[in-house]
């Protein structure tokens, strides 16, 4: 099989930019040149799911890129990937809900004030 990156694109249902992005930074690699253009195989279409299927279970491009580079039966450096990615997961998670938390707060002060001034403004405002 032999396809063009319009092709793979294409088929792959991605961008051809991001194609060439995921070679720039290493993720997949470059065909060499055969009669003017770069072809495609299996294997890259293989890469290209990957890496879908791996960003749409929420890892960033170098954890992908990290996990691209293990054998199937390297399991102890694939589950310290996933085992770092669910902390910062939950960091986030944390953030988010102390944000949340802070908002709400606004929120009720805003709704329950009796002055002209606005509290979230005046919150914003204050220096810490």
């Amino acid at each position: 099989m032999n396809l063009t990156i319009g092709k793979l694109a294409k088929m792959c249902q991605v961008n051809v930019e991001t194609i060439r992005y995921y070679q720039r930074i290493g993720l997949m690699r470059v065909p060499e040149t055969s009669q003017s253009y770069r072809y495609y195989q299996q294997q890259d279409i293989e890469t290209l799911h990957f890496i879908q299927k791996a960003k749409d279970a929420g890892l960033q491009l170098n954890e992908i890129k990290e996990l691209l580079t293990l054998d199937l039966d390297n399991r102890r450096q694939v589950q310290h990937v996933i085992e770092q990615r669910l902390a910062k997961i939950d960091e986030r998670i944390q953030e988010l809900q102390a944000l949340k938390q802070r908002l709400s707060t606004w929120l009720v002060e805003c709704k329950s004030t009796v002055d002209d001034s606005c509290p979230i403004l005046l919150a914003l405002k204050q220096q810490d």
